[in-house]
């Protein structure tokens, strides 16, 4: 019985949207580069994601392509993510190491067409400026934390109440209706959130990125 192949997803970065002088046929090159070093190392391709006329200098968190590969990470398992080197991905260190730390925290892993694991370098100087972003990150979140309860207290002083953020279900009643009825008409035991995305993503029923929904959001219509 041949050995099932692991899945990998690919992912491309074209900086020129003229497709002209140095990058010219560059999305083609990254292609073919990280199709051989799948072949090579028997992984399985199932999808392709591509920021076009993008920098490599541009924040990765505004990136439509890398926005979308996580959306599928997300949503089906798949824990490996190829590139052609690591320049595509980010020619800044601290745009591709933020860009990685946020598939580490995923448990991915991203491998180069060379071979090199981008995820498990053991370069100190690397491994330090995650450590330094990880902790602004941590930072900034307590931060926001403090400055949404303080606009929430005087919200409620002012106006005697405040609204949170509206669930699914006011926002999308017919979305969590159909949820709730995959959910409950498996024969044998309950479908799997990433399956029940799978199935309301098959009825056209999309996040507010035109994705399928992640298993989190799911789970959070159920509840």
């Amino acid at each position: 019985m041949a050995k099932e192949l692991r899945k990998a997803v690919a992912y491309l970065r074209t900086s020129s949207a003229a497709n002209v002088g140095a990058d010219k046929d560059s999305a083609q090159r990254q292609r073919e580069a990280i199709a051989a070093f799948a072949k090579r190392e028997g992984f399985a391709l199932v999808a392709e994601f591509n920021d076009e006329a993008v920098s490599g200098a541009d924040a990765i968190e505004a990136r439509p392509g890398f926005a979308a590969l996580l959306d599928r990470i997300e949503s089906n398992g798949v824990r490996v993510v190829i590139v052609e080197d690591a320049s595509r991905f980010a020619r800044h260190v601290l745009v591709q190491e933020l860009g990685v730390m946020a598939l580490q925290q995923r448990d991915v892993q991203v491998f180069t067409a060379g071979g090199d694991e981008l995820t498990a370098t053991d370069d100190p100087s690397k491994v330090m400026v995650r450590q330094m972003m990880a902790a602004f990150a941590q930072f900034e979140k307590a931060r926001l934390v403090g400055k949404l309860a303080v606009a929430r207290k005087r919200k409620r002083e002012t106006n005697g109440k405040c609204e949170g953020r509206k669930s699914h279900a006011e926002l999308r009643p017919e979305v969590v209706k159909l949820a709730k009825a995959l959910h409950r008409k498996t024969k044998g035991g309950r479908m799997s959130l990433r399956a029940i995305a799978a199935e309301l993503a098959a009825d056209g029923k999309l996040n507010e990125r035109g994705q399928p929904f992640n298993p989190k959001s799911v789970a959070a219509m159920l509840g």
